[in-house]
């Protein structure tokens, strides 16, 4: 029984990464940080970002600077539409499980809770999760010709308008 449970296990996280490369292939891959065309610096306030569109050349590597100058946590996260609707139960995971603390990560407890459920590691190419008052960055390469968003996915930041445009030409 105890290899069974193994095995539908595996299938599980492989068949979730398959279907989370894909969706990142969709939109563009992780950049490569020698190959960076142009940096953007992109400002997180408590439910907006400034700028909040950002027009990008399809073929473009951009490294993304991002400061959180909010009072609480706040996500960077480039997708679609229906890539942060995904996105936002594994976001209320990590409020259900005290990771996020409002203006902290239990970056201690993310860890060990990771081993159990991946999702809980908030570790995708595509996102950066930060603290206030820190920064991080983000480099990827735009190689589709799609219109995307930047968000927020903490529960109730996208809903509050904690969301951008990024323009691909």
């Amino acid at each position: 029984m105890h290899s069974k449970k193994i095995i539908i296990i595996f299938f599980s996280l492989f068949f979730s990464t398959l279907s989370h490369s894909a969706s990142m292939n969709m939109i563009g891959e992780k950049g490569d940080p020698n190959r960076v065309d142009r940096v953007v610096n992109i400002k997180m306030y408590d439910n907006y970002y400034e700028p909040n569109v950002v027009k990008i050349k399809k073929g473009e590597t951009i490294k993304f600077i991002v400061e959180n100058l909010g009072e609480l946590v706040h996500e960077y996260n480039i997708g679609t539409k229906e890539m942060h609707v995904k996105h936002q139960p594994e976001m209320q995971k990590l409020i259900d499980h005290e990771i996020i603390l409002g203006d902290k990560i239990d970056k201690i407890k993310m860890k060990k809770m990771s081993k159990m459920d991946h999702s809980l590691g908030h570790s995708h190419a595509n996102s950066v999760m930060l603290e206030p008052k820190k920064t991080g960055e983000l480099i990827w390469k735009f190689t589709k010709d799609i219109n995307l968003e930047m968000a927020c996915n903490i529960p109730g930041h996208y809903e509050t308008g904690m969301v951008g445009n990024l323009i691909t030409y």
